[in-house]
C-alpha cells in the first residue's frame, strides 16, 4: 500500500465507532535498583522508585482504539474496590467511556504487578477474580453488551480468560454483531471457545496456537512456525470457527490465514524488547480499525505489526497513537500482492494520473547492477512495480542450486529500496499474467537484454505500453558473482 492510501485509511478511523469488549485488569509496574541480597533469602531486595500504572488487558485495547483515534465503547467488569477504581479513572484519562464498565460488588478487580529491575523483571504478582460472573453481573454485562454494538462499525473480543466470557456473553456479542452486520474480530486466549460462533478474523498469539496443537504438532511448529502454520491453515481455521486467522509470531511478524487464497506473511523488524506488555492489544486495536476502514486484511495486518512494533519497544503497558503509527508506516516496506491487491494499486495510481512501470526477474542476490536498473526504470514513471519469479521458478531458469535467497527475502530486499513501490511474485517462467493485469505504460528491463530477446514484448505493446531497456552496469551480475564466490571456496579448501 502507497504512503497515500495509508494515509487516506488512517485518515479514516476517527470516523468509526469499535466496541471493545474485554476482560480489565490494572498493570502495576514497580522499578528501582537492587540492593544486595535479602536476609531471609536468595532473593534481590528491590529499592522501589517508580511507581506506574495503567488499565491492562481487554481496557488496554480499548485504549489502543481511542490512541489511534477511534471512537470506542467498552464493556467490561470491574470489582468495587480501589484497583477498580483507579483503573476507570484511567480509562477515563485516556479517552475511554466507562459508562459500560459493570461494577460487580462480589468480585476483585485482577491487578497485575509486575516488579522490575532498572527494566529487567523480577517478579509478577497477581490478585483478583477470574472465575466465571454470577448471574446477575452476566445480565447487565449482556445489557451492556447490546447498548455497545448498536450502531458499531466493529466489534473487538478481547478475551483474557478472567471470567467475562460466560457462553452467554460470547452468544450475544456474537448475535449482536451479526445483527447489526459489525465485522466480529476475537483476541482470545483459547480459540475453540469461539468456534461454533464463527468469528471474522481471530488473531492467536503462538503460545495461544500451541494450546490447540497435539505434541507432535508442538514439534513442527517449533522448528519451523510459518511453514506450519501454512500447511495447517485449514485446520486452524476449522479449530477456530473464524474466516480467517491472523496469527501473530514475534519476530516472526504476522501470517495470514485466510478461507480463500493463499496464506500472506507480513514480516516485521525484529527488535530487543523491553519489559512491557500491550503489544498483542495494539496489534488488535489497529487491525480492527483498519479492517473496519476497508482495508484488506494483508494491510491491516501490516497496520498491527507496525502499531504493536512501537508498543514492544516501550517500556510498561503503552499504547501506540496515531502519530505513532504514521510515523512507523513511513518506513513499512510494502507487502508483496496478490492479484486483487495488485489490480486495485494499479487502479488508483491510474486515477491520479501516474504512470505505471513494471519490471521484473529473480533478484537472487541483489548487487549494484540490480539497484542501478531499478532506479532507472523507477525515473521512467511514477509507480514502479516488481515482479519476482518464486522459488521453483528461479530453480527451472537458474538450474538446481537456485535459488540461494528465498522469495521471502528476496521480496524484502526489494521492498526496501527506495525505488521500488510495491512487490508481486510470480510462478511462471514468464510474467504474461502479470503482464495483462497491470498493463503497464512502461516495461522496462536491464541493458543485457534486446527488445527481440523478449517474449513479452508484443503483448506490451498490444495492451498499450512501451518495452524500454535501461542501462546496463557492466561486470554485474548474479551468475558471475556466485561463480567468483565459488571459486574462492576452492581456492581456500584446496590451500
Amino acid at each position: 500500500m502507497s504512503a497515500q492510501r495509508w494515509e487516506g485509511m488512517l485518515s479514516r478511523f476517527g470516523e468509526l465507532t469499535v466496541a471493545v469488549v474485554g476482560d480489565s485488569c490494572l498493570d502495576v509496574w514497580l522499578d528501582g535498583p537492587a540492593k544486595g541480597l535479602a536476609r531471609e533469602g536468595v532473593v534481590p531486595v528491590i529499592k522501589v522508585q517508580e511507581e506506574a500504572y495503567a488499565p491492562g488487558g481487554g481496557a488496554n485495547a480499548a485504549r489502543g482504539v481511542a490512541a489511534l483515534g477511534g471512537r470506542v465503547r467498552f464493556v467490561s467488569v470491574v470489582g468495587d474496590d480501589e484497583e477498580g477504581r483507579q483503573a476507570r479513572r484511567l480509562l477515563l484519562a485516556q479517552g475511554v467511556p466507562d459508562d459500560l464498565v459493570v461494577t460487580a460488588d462480589d468480585r476483585r478487580t485482577v491487578a497485575k504487578r509486575r516488579l522490575t529491575c532498572r527494566g529487567q523483571l523480577v517478579a509478577r504478582f497477581d490478585s483478583g477474580d477470574v472465575d466465571r460472573l454470577s448471574a446477575q453481573t452476566e445480565e447487565r454485562v449482556v445489557a451492556a453488551v447490546r447498548q455497545a454494538v448498536e450502531g458499531a462499525d466493529a466489534v473487538l473480543a478481547a478475551d483474557y480468560a478472567c471470567g467475562l466470557f460466560t457462553p452467554r456473553v460470547r452468544e450475544e456479542l456474537a448475535r449482536a454483531a451479526r445483527a447489526q452486520g459489525a465485522l466480529l474480530v476475537v483476541d482470545a486466549h483459547d480459540v475453540r471457545d469461539w468456534a461454533g460462533l464463527q468469528p471474522d478474523v481471530v488473531t492467536p498469539d503462538a503460545e495461544e496456537i500451541e494450546l490447540v496443537l497435539d505434541l507432535d504438532e508442538k514439534t513442527a511448529f517449533t522448528k519451523d512456525r510459518l511453514g506450519f502454520l501454512e500447511a495447517a491453515s485449514a485446520r486452524l481455521r476449522a479449530v477456530s470457527g473464524a474466516g480467517a486467522v491472523v496469527a501473530t509470531l514475534d519476530r516472526d511478524g504476522a501470517l495470514v490465514l485466510p478461507r480463500d487464497g493463499a496464506p500472506w506473511h507480513v514480516p516485521t523488524e525484529p527488535v530487543a524488547a523491553a519489559v512491557g506488555a500491550g503489544a498483542g492489544d495494539a496489534f488488535a486495536a489497529a487491525l480492527v480499525l483498519s479492517l473496519a476502514a476497508g482495508a484488506q486484511i494483508p494491510d491491516a495486518a501490516q497496520v498491527g505489526c507496525a502499531a504493536s512494533g512501537v508498543v514492544v519497544r516501550r517500556p510498561g503497558t503503552p499504547v501506540c497513537r496515531a502519530v505513532d503509527l504514521r510515523a512507523a508506516l513511513q518506513h513499512a516496506a510494502p507487502l508483496h500482492l496478490g492479484r486483487e491487491r495488485l489490480a486495485a494499486l494499479v487502479e488508483d495510481a491510474r486515477a491520479l494520473g501516474k504512470r505505471v512501470v513494471f519490471t521484473n526477474g529473480c533478484f537472487d542476490v541483489l548487487h549494484a547492477g540490480h539497484v542501478a536498473y531499478l532506479d532507472a526504470a523507477r525515473r521512467l514513471g511514477d509507480l514502479l512495480i516488481v515482479g519476482v519469479n518464486g522459488d521453483e521458478s528461479v530453480r527451472r531458469l537458474k538450474g538446481p542450486d537456485r535459488p540461494v535467497n528465498g522469495v521471502e527475502d528476496r521480496v524484502a530486499v526489494l521492498a526496501g529500496l527506495s525505488a521500488v513501490d510495491s512487490v508481486v511474485v510470480f510462478d511462471g517462467d514468464s510474467p504474461t499474467d502479470l503482464l495483462q493485469v497491470i498493463r503497464p505504460d512502461v516495461y522496462a528491463k536491464g541493458g543485457d537484454y534486446t527488445e527481440d530477446m523478449l517474449r513479452e514484448a508484443p503483448l506490451v505493446r498490444e495492451l498499450g505500453g512501451e518495452v524500454r531497456i535501461v542501462d546496463y552496469v557492466e561486470d554485474r551480475s548474479t551468475s558471475e558473482l556466485l561463480r567468483r564466490v565459488r571459486r574462492g571456496a576452492t581456492s581456500d579448501e584446496q590451500a
